[in-house]
């Protein structure tokens, strides 16, 4: 018996829908077709234990299943749960298994059957409502963040059981309700330093105000210990709120990298980033295999912070001229072609040199004049 389940493949901050095909046919043997990586391939694992500790049965006969469209390369364990689903559809041991199509379904199963949380529930949300359709399932953990979306039925859960059992018409799952506005507006003043606690320092304090009113770029020069990254840390709290695109957009960034704090719904307030001196080009930028944002997305609509800037590798620094210049990272692969927001304001901070009045201590030390020692320091 054939039958489909939907979910979801999240490919930069965008989210493409999976048809997930389960067969189940006279034959031996258990497939995984459609150009899954090892942690899809290892699901059927997860999936048979997760079964059978509920009660049901793994079929013992021939079983492909298959993620279309075949020619885009799946990643992660959140194929488990509509595997599992379809598996069940497919070994009738479901009574309406054609109910199934009208939901996408989402999450990692343990082997117990508990269903564990995911990357990027809310542009997952975004293409289910684009695609007009009924419903949501996916990880209790990652409600709240899908239900921000509107007119899409979201449904959290906690185990394969209550999954199960809903499909059959034996339990009812209760939408998750998120008062988007509420959520935007209750948490956006709430910091945990302020720009106010700076007590002195007027002239850099009346600089920053400035960079945080026009947007612009800063840097701090200072002995250590003056106030720069006191004073960078609390630069967010003056910076103009966040709208509720602004929030929008830097929720999915931070949903697709599994940076979102736990049963959070909205990211309401601008990031700070500080990542330190020994990142790599592609830690600050994005990529990897399966490309992922990388600190200068993360920090989008936010503020990104370099501490000790002569520290950095030079070429992390000059893979950043494009993203400030374009407000984006494109990063390109063989398959694919990826695009990030980067729309960040840069403060940098460093300790002022001392080489000068290194140098004139020494020429002193040899005899020279103020005069000599002048004309070494400009040759």
């Amino acid at each position: 018996m054939l039958v489909k389940t939907f979910g979801s493949a999240v490919y930069g901050v965008e989210a493409i829908t999976i048809t997930v095909e389960v067969n189940v046919s006279a034959g031996q043997h258990y497939t995984i077709v459609g150009l899954p990586d090892n942690a899809v391939r290892e699901s059927l694992q997860r999936t048979e234990s997760a079964i059978k500790s509920n009660g049901f049965h793994m079929p013992r006969t021939k079983l492909v299943v298959n993620l279309a469209p075949a020619d885009i390369k799946k990643t992660g364990s959140a194929f488990d749960l509509p595997i599992a689903m379809g598996i069940l559809g497919a070994s009738e041991q479901l009574d309406n298994p054609d109910s199934l199509k009208d939901y996408v379904i989402m999450g990692e199963l343990s082997l117990d059957g508990i269903v564990k949380p995911i990357k990027g529930a809310l542009p997952i949300a975004i293409q289910a409502r684009k695609e007009g359709f009924k419903g949501l399932i996916l990880p209790k953990a990652n409600a709240r963040e899908a239900a921000i979306v509107n007119n899409l039925a979201v449904y959290g859960v906690e185990h394969i059981s209550e999954l199960i059992g809903f499909f059959a018409d034996e339990k009812s799952l209760s939408p998750v309700t998120v008062n988007t506005r509420d959520e935007f507006f209750s948490s956006q003043y709430e910091f945990d330093v302020d720009f106010n606690d700076v007590k002195g320092q007027e002239n850099i304090k009346r600089a920053l105000e400035i960079a945080a009113a026009g947007g612009h770029n800063v840097i701090l020069i200072g002995p250590p210990g003056a106030g720069k990254t006191m004073l960078a840390k609390r630069l967010p709290t003056i910076l103009p709120p966040l709208s509720l695109h602004e929030a929008l957009e830097t929720t999915k960034i931070h949903s697709v990298a599994g940076k979102l704090p736990e049963n959070s719904a909205l990211i309401s307030k601008r990031p700070f980033r500080a990542p330190h001196h020994t990142i790599s080009d592609v830690a600050l930028v994005g990529g990897g295999g399966t490309p992922q944002p990388g600190e200068i997305s993360l920090a989008h609509h936010g503020v990104l912070f370099l501490d000790e800037l002569p520290e950095f590798k030079r070429t992390v620094l000059e893979v950043m001229r494009q993203p400030i210049e374009e407000r984006k990272v494109t990063i390109s692969r063989a398959r694919m072609s990826l695009e990030f927001p980067a729309s960040f304001m840069l403060v940098a901070s460093m300790n002022p040199c001392g080489c000068v009045d290194n140098f004139r201590d020494f020429l002193k030390g040899r005899g020279h004049s103020r005069t000599q020692s002048q004309r070494y320091l400009y040759q």
